[in-house]
Formats: C-alpha cells, sequence, structure tokens
C-alpha cells in the first residue's frame, strides 16, 4: 500500500509538468499577437516591441518556459500586467470565497445526492424513482447560470431571504457567511448533484441484485442497514469515482456561478483576466486550478482501497 502511495504521487510530477507545460503555452495559442493585443490599437510599433520584450516574447519558447518553470517551483507565479501586482498575492486575495464556495457545494451535493440515488434505486420503477431522475436529468441539462438568475429572482429579489450578490469572510460572522453561499452553492451544486444521484443509482442498482444482498436481507439484515451498509458500501467507488471526475466541472462551473452573483473568488479574477488579456494571471490561475484537480484525482485513488479491500496495488 504505502509503495503505491509513494508511486502515485511520483506520477503525478509528470503530470503536472505536462499541465505547466499547457498553461504556459496559453500566451501563444491564443489567436493574434500578445504584445499588441495588450499595446492596443494605438499602440505604435516600438511600443508592441516593447511589450514583447519585457514578456520575453522575443527568447526562444523552451528558454521561456523553463525560466517561468523555475520561477513557479519557488512559488512566483509572475506579475500581473495592469495591476503591477504580484499573481500568488491576488491569488491569496480571492481564494477565500472560491474554496468556500467549492466546500459547501461539495456537502450539498453529496448530502442531497447520495440519498436520492439510493432512494431510487430502492424504489425502482415507482413514481418515486421517477421523479428523481426526471430532476435528475433537469438539473444536469439546465445550465449554471440560468439556475442562478431563478434563484437569486425568487429567494433574493422576491421573498428577500438571501442576499443577490456579494461575499462575507467567515471572520465577519458564520451566519453572514453562510448567508452569502447558499444560493451559488445550491446554483453550482445541481449539475454536480444530478450527476452524483445518476451514477449512485445506477451502481446501488447492480449491486441490490447481488447474491450476498439478498442474503443479507434473508438473515434479517434491516432496510436501512442493507442500503447503507451493505449495498452503498460496495458502491462506493464508482460513487468517488464521479466525485473525483465531477470536480472538473465543479470548478468550471464556480467561473459562471461567480460572476453571477457577484463573489470576488478566483472565477471573476479568471474573468476579468481574460477579457484584459492579463496572461499571467490567466495562467497562475489556471495552474492552481489544475493542480488541484490533479490532487483530487490522487485522493480518488487512495480512496479506492478504503472502500474495496479487494482492490490491491
Amino acid at each position: 500500500m504505502l509503495s503505491y502511495i509513494v508511486r502515485r504521487i511520483l506520477s503525478t510530477i509528470p503530470v503536472m509538468l505536462i499541465v505547466a507545460l499547457f498553461v504556459f503555452s496559453l500566451l501563444y495559442i491564443a489567436p493574434g499577437d500578445p504584445a499588441a493585443i495588450i499595446a492596443g490599437d494605438q499602440a505604435t510599433p516600438a511600443d508592441v516591441e516593447r511589450i514583447r520584450i519585457s514578456l520575453g516574447l522575443d527568447r526562444p519558447f523552451l528558454v521561456r518556459f523553463g525560466d517561468w518553470f523555475w520561477h513557479v517551483l519557488h512559488g512566483d507565479l509572475g506579475t500581473s500586467i495592469f495591476t503591477n501586482l504580484p499573481v500568488t498575492h491576488m491569488i491569496a486575495q480571492r481564494i477565500e470565497p472560491t474554496v468556500s464556495l467549492l466546500i459547501l457545494t461539495l456537502l450539498i451535493s453529496l448530502v442531497f445526492a447520495i440519498p436520492m440515488g439510493v432512494l431510487a434505486a430502492w424504489k425502482h420503477g415507482t413514481w418515486i424513482d421517477r421523479t428523481v431522475m426526471m430532476t435528475a436529468v433537469m438539473g444536469f441539462s439546465t445550465p449554471v447560470f440560468v439556475i442562478g438568475y431563478v434563484l437569486a429572482y425568487v429567494f433574493a429579489l422576491r421573498l428577500d431571504w438571501l442576499p443577490v450578490q456579494g461575499f462575507t469572510p467567515i471572520e465577519d460572522g458564520f451566519w453572514p457567511f453562510l448567508r452569502t453561499l447558499i444560493l451559488p452553492s445550491v446554483a453550482l451544486g445541481l449539475i454536480y448533484m444530478a450527476l452524483i444521484a445518476r451514477i449512485t443509482r445506477a451502481t446501488m442498482l447492480d449491486v441490490l441484485s447481488q447474491d450476498y444482498v439478498r442474503t443479507a436481507k434473508a438473515k434479517g439484515v434491516g432496510q436501512r442497514g442493507l442500503l447503507f451498509v451493505h449495498a452503498l458500501k460496495n458502491a462506493a467507488v464508482p460513487i468517488v469515482t464521479i466525485v473525483g471526475i465531477g470536480f472538473a466541472a465543479l470548478i468550471g462551473g464556480a467561473v459562471v456561478t461567480e460572476s453571477v452573483f457577484a463573489i470576488p473568488g478566483l472565477g471573476r479574477l479568471t474573468v476579468d483576466a481574460i477579457l484584459r488579456r492579463d496572461y499571467p494571471v490567466i495562467q497562475g490561475v489556471v495552474l492552481l486550478f489544475s493542480f488541484a484537480y490533479v490532487l483530487i484525482n490522487l485522493g480518488v485513488d487512495l480512496l479506492y482501497t478504503l472502500f474495496d479491500p479487494r482492490i490491491r496495488y
């Protein structure tokens, strides 16, 4: 087990190298001359050339990548072109709202989606099953911004129960902090919740048809123990897998959600940087999200042995 953990951790190193190379290439994959885009329409050729030199575009690609990656390894993600602030400082200022939004969304999704999937599998073929699946399909098919605007209109503008936008740090009080995150977390979590519920239902249907489940039922195991101890534990591997895979969609949805609810997080920072062609900020945020996604998938792989003792590496 220990050797497997070490191998999996070491295997993330080449993955992160490839990710870093791709993130750095964003500056050059984008259409047009980055220096000309940054300089604007009124810039002279001398202004464009000066920006090219400041960005290091006059040097060979591999030399620029090596220099950038060396600084990344030392915690230096560069300097914003427009604010002239370190990218790490800008990320540190915006990371709390995004992390809070993602954690609360994940908790809401797991708390509701897994019981919904288990219930749909238990009541397979009934109106309960059809209702859960119809809700899941609608949640997965509706764009995040549409859900966000509907929730904001109903619960913020019409009922005035929750704030329509903004973010309150947790040090200003837990309830004010929670109130600003409920609507965006629900809006973002509906898609994630639908995905987990569908996979949970499908996996539970397969597990509930196994012989050991029928044996446990014949021995008098209660319905709750049968579903949540015997069946759900053996269905956990596909569920954990889809939780890890769906985290990418969660990160992408956070960008849209933060824009809808005016949350000053990394999503808004990314959108603003894209609109201003602030490439160092874009590179820094994308690299951070990619690194988080790699770590989540590493954690998912390590959880496999916890949920299924038959798995040995």
